[in-house]
């Protein structure tokens, strides 16, 4: 199954799982009630995404004249891809990681940590910075903002039966296909942590396509290859401060070490990306080690 296929079906997963857990909880209108609200919870989010997470992490946009290298990196790939020239902005981190944000091509930044900007090979780093821009050409924010206000959504279905519960406010019956009591506390307790499952399971495969379309942009998968490499290994002794929230953003994942569970990350195994970007090196009939 394709990137896009799966992705879709996983959105559609969240969907349905909104539509069931509802029926359980309040019928079609307690879905939609909840659905709207975590909508308009996650619009500003997505609408000004670039400024509030640039902010977090303390990010400096660049000029041509304070970075000639890499600013002309991004310009070349931005010439590639046929897209706007995105924001160029550095984090002062010595953590080695980059992440793009902004809701689509036109108010995109791509930003690298200084750790990064120094550690790695200037063909690496133009490996990144194609994966970062990548995410912007397939419009992975607005993805992410999709999957988010639908795993938002059950979440706050899941709290509205809990306080239903307690006030004794739960279904007795199965009217308007509603599940009981019973029906009612499986879905407070197994619907959250199936949204998160599907979520991190839709960001894996966004990550997986931004390392496709990025090394083909290149046509280098073993730069790519070489970089995730290496920022893994730095990422072990020197991680980054990051929220939780936005780990998703980052190329390899802030938050990972050896006690984080891969089925919960938001990022595939390294083991499994570096494969496909050798198949993929194979496929377009270039060097790889």
């Amino acid at each position: 199954m394709s990137n896009a296929l799966r992705t879709t079906a996983l959105l559609a997963a969240l969907t349905a799982l909104i539509v069931g857990f509802g029926q359980i909880f309040g019928g079609s209108q307690g879905a939609m009630i909840a659905l709207v609200l975590a909508a308009i919870m996650n619009v500003g989010s997505y609408w000004y995404s670039d400024k509030i997470v640039l902010r977090m992490y303390r990010g400096q946009e660049i000029t041509e004249t304070d970075d000639p290298e890499l600013f002309g990196m991004v310009r070349d790939l931005a010439q590639r891809g046929q897209m706007p020239m995105p924001r160029v902005v550095l984090i002062p981190s010595e953590a080695a990681n980059a992440f793009a944000t902004g809701r689509n091509p036109e108010h995109a930044a791509v930003a690298v940590t200084a750790g990064i900007r120094r550690m790695l090979a200037p063909r690496e780093l133009q490996g990144v910075l194609a994966h970062e821009m990548a995410h912007v050409m397939n419009r992975d924010i607005l993805i992410g903002s999709i999957a988010a206000t639908l795993a938002g959504a059950i979440m706050m279905l899941a709290n509205m039966a809990q306080w239903a519960m307690i006030f004794g406010g739960g279904r007795s019956d199965s009217r308007e296909g509603g599940g009981g009591i019973f029906g009612l506390l499986a879905g407070v307790i197994l619907a959250p942590i199936a949204a998160s499952v599907i979520q991190m399971a839709i960001s894996r495969s966004r990550e997986f396509q931004a390392d496709a379309t990025g090394a083909r942009l290149t046509r280098d998968p073993e730069a790519l290859a070489l970089a995730l490499q290496k920022i893994a290994g730095l990422a072990e002794r020197v991680p980054l401060q990051a929220n939780p929230q936005t780990a998703h953003m980052f190329i390899i994942n802030p938050l990972r070490g050896k006690s984080f569970q891969r089925f919960f990350s938001t990022h595939p195994p390294l083991e499994s990306r570096i494969a496909r970007l050798q198949e993929l090196a194979r496929d377009l009939g270039v060097p790889f080690g």
